[in-house]
């Protein structure tokens, strides 16, 4: 029974993927629908990642010794800087290990 949901749930995705992104099907959005979609990443985007960086541990955490706060306003700050985002991932991913094993947790 899980398979079958596990199934329905890829076709139910990939279907609602083709239909806007094959170029040969007549289906067209319009122009107010596609700028109200252009908020829809950022709007994900944030609902993943202000969970992790304010509640690490279950509670608000905005002390000194968050290091998932210090790697995220690195990354805001190089993203915004550099608009490279290889160079801000890795970078802060790199920050974030070593607050995390070496600074904040001794």
């Amino acid at each position: 029974m899980i398979f079958a949901y596990i199934l329905a749930m890829t076709a139910v995705v990939f279907l609602s993927r083709y239909l806007f992104l094959e170029p040969k099907l007549p289906i067209k959005l319009g122009q107010r629908t596609q700028r109200l979609l252009a908020y829809s990443s950022p709007a994900v985007l944030t609902a993943i990642w202000g969970p992790i960086v304010f509640l690490p541990e279950g509670e608000l955490m905005l002390n000194m010794n968050n290091a998932y706060l210090w790697a995220a306003l690195l990354a805001a700050v190089l993203a915004w800087k550099t608009k490279n985002v290889l160079l801000t991932t890795v970078i802060s991913m790199g920050v974030f290990l070593f607050l995390n094993l070496y600074w904040l947790n001794h």
